[in-house]
């Protein structure tokens, strides 16, 4: 089994997932490695883990401060 992947490509995957499945999010944010390593069926390094659960954070962030905008715009 080759264990290459893109990153960008798993990092929106996975952020994808996350946030359709409110207790997976807050498992996520009590244990990201632990979280990956069950929703990608592949126990890696936390070293290597560590890159993904960086992007997929600035993922979340990012769709969060995009949702909070939109809010703001309705009220203008």
């Amino acid at each position: 089994m080759d264990l290459k992947f893109d990153i960008k490509e798993k990092v929106e995957e996975l952020a994808a997932k996350l946030q359709k499945d409110p207790a997976l999010l807050k498992s996520f944010q009590a244990d990201p490695i632990k979280t990956l390593e069950k929703l990608t069926g592949v126990n890696l390094p936390d070293d290597q883990l560590k890159p993904v659960v960086t992007g997929i954070k600035a993922k979340l962030a990012a769709s969060d401060i995009g949702g909070k905008l939109d809010g703001l715009k309705e009220l203008f």
